[in-house]
């Protein structure tokens, strides 16, 4: 949904109330500690209006210096829009800030200007699209002021180039998913769609951790004609968007589009009439616009309802920022969900992002919802298409740990496997962890392991000290609330009881004591893959 536009008040201009989850972010933000933090916002969701409500609150309360450090024109001006009435100077071109206590730069303009600024004159930055935290620009400007507070907000916190944002940000203070959002009404739901149509890319070069945009453009160009011809039938009725590589390619698919019957536009960052073209797309004139690669941030137009990704890319950010175009809200269009079009990219390197990667943050969760979509050949609620592949996963898991688990009775071990352990009480977050920031990724220490073995737990399948914590939280909180403990459920399950780890203590206790009494067998009244006991948490 597009930000509702400001309203005048006795006072100036007035923004319409934070909705819940801009509250919430703004009240975390105001609440971190720490000298670094990153808050994650879908796209589409306002993170422009939060951190302004930020800024306002801080230079009124606190009368504090702010920068507000962003890569594009669009980005720059976009914050003032929600500061008016406030002292705002801005960095940008031939523009230049006179000491105001908030500073929208440009992170290229900035740098040049350095030595006009005390190293100690700001209290806060604020980085927009702070996945380009860790890039020269921005490390030059952070490094001149040493003291400021950093605040990160972004849409999507990775990076092509795999370099960490834990470099520049402590940690993650808040974060609003794009499936969240879509669930309480603030995005609409997405389905995606995989096309049959076989696109071969094993050739094209790399360069700076991602596929070559001129090499991309020659071998997409064959395959333009048969992409405009699956379009005619999956983009029918829809608002369209599509992304390409080059300008060259661009205009020639835009040619050929409106040869099939379409009403095609296409803008890049020459183009003169940029503005009345994204106007006449906008009010209908045209029902696609193609562009190579301008619309990824910046543009807003609600009303579109298809994304057409033909630049294959391994870096996710730049993907969503790419579906993140179409996320939006417009009811008032009749806008019911957002098609996204996936091709089958002939590839050797599998890290190319598919509609499975927006939403999936297991990997393997995500290779195995894109084989479902490819087998679907029709549009799938990629919510639904998540959790059916997370199901095939666990049932191909659950598959795989009961060989693991004859092993380990072979081996007679006293402690429990994590696997086991997480499988049986169903913590997807366990079994799908992610380190993200740079103490996590380390080995646990020795005070982790040796609590894991007190609970039962075999340290040495913990890989690092960021889901050994999340593992010892789980484990105390599962204590707290009477729950089984690991050897419970490891005993009751070598019996085949089914997901012990949802039980209560007391249940277990009781059932592993009628084992013991009758000789450790299972009493014959009892079938233990159906048996479920009286209280389940």
């Amino acid at each position: 949904m597009k930000n509702p536009p400001l309203q005048q008040g006795h006072d100036g201009p007035r923004a319409p109330p934070l909705r819940p989850y801009q509250a919430d972010t703004l009240q975390r933000m105001k609440s971190y500690e720490g000298n670094a933090a990153l808050c994650v916002i879908a796209t589409g969701l306002g993170k422009t209006r939060i951190f302004a409500e930020y800024i306002r609150c801080d230079v009124l309360e606190n009368d504090h210096h702010i920068l507000i450090l962003s890569h594009r024109e669009e980005l720059v001006i976009q914050p003032l829009e929600y500061l008016k009435g406030l002292p705002c100077g801005i960095e940008q071109g031939t523009t230049h800030a006179h000491g105001e206590p908030i500073i929208s730069a440009s992170v290229q303009s900035l740098v040049g200007r350095l030595d006009k600024y005390n190293p100690y004159s700001i209290d806060t930055i604020i980085i927009d699209e702070a996945h380009h935290a860790i890039t020269d620009g921005y490390q030059r400007v952070l490094e001149h002021f040493p003291e400021a507070n950093v605040l990160g907000v972004t849409a999507t916190p990775d990076r092509g180039d795999m370099r960490n944002l834990g470099e520049v940000f402590d940690s993650l203070a808040y974060e609003y998913k794009l499936t969240q959002a879509i669930r309480e009404g603030y995005l609409c739901p997405i389905l995606a769609q995989t096309i049959p149509l076989q696109l071969d890319i094993s050739q094209v070069a790399l360069s700076g951790g991602d596929f070559a945009v001129g090499g991309l453009g020659t071998a997409l160009d064959p395959y333009l004609e048969q992409i405009a011809s699956e379009m005619q039938t999956a983009c029918a009725g829809r608002k369209t968007v599509v992304f390409l590589p080059l300008i060259k390619t661009s205009q020639k698919f835009r040619d050929i589009l409106n040869s099939k019957g379409f009403r095609a536009a296409e803008v890049n960052g020459q183009s003169e009439d940029r503005a009345e073209i994204l106007s006449d797309f906008s009010n209908g004139k045209y029902n696609v616009l193609c562009n190579s690669m301008l619309l990824t941030e910046g543009w807003d137009c609600p009303s579109v309802d298809c994304i057409v990704v033909l630049r294959p890319t391994k870096v996710r950010s730049l993907y969503s920022q790419m579906v993140g175009r179409g996320t939006r809200l417009s009811p008032e269009t009749g806008k019911k969900d957002l098609l996204l079009l996936d091709f089958l990219w002939l590839t050797e390197r599998h890290e190319l992002c598919r509609p499975a990667d927006i939403i999936c943050e297991n990997r393997e969760v995500s290779r195995k919802m894109t084989e479902n979509l490819a087998q679907a050949g029709c549009p799938e609620d990629i919510e639904q298409a998540a959790e059916q592949a997370s199901a095939d996963v666990v049932a191909q898991r659950e598959e795989a740990l009961a060989k693991q688990l004859a092993e380990m009775r072979r081996r007679k071990k006293k402690l429990v496997d994590p696997l086991q352990y997480e499988m049986s009480i169903q913590a997807e977050d366990l079994t799908g962890y992610v380190p993200s920031f740079g103490w996590e990724m380390g080995p646990p220490s020795e005070k982790q392991t040796a609590a894991l073995e007190k609970f039962g737990i075999l340290p040495d399948a913990v890989e690092s000290a960021g889901k050994a914590q999340m593992l010892l939280d789980r484990l105390n909180k599962r204590r707290g609330a009477g729950l089984t403990t690991p050897k419970q459920i490891r005993c009751l399950e070598k019996y085949g009881f089914q997901h012990v780890g949802t039980w209560q203590f007391s249940d277990a206790k009781y059932m592993i004591d009628r084992i013991a009494a009758n000789g450790w067998r299972v009493p014959q009244a009892i079938t233990p893959s159906e048996y479920k006991p009286v209280t389940v948490w």
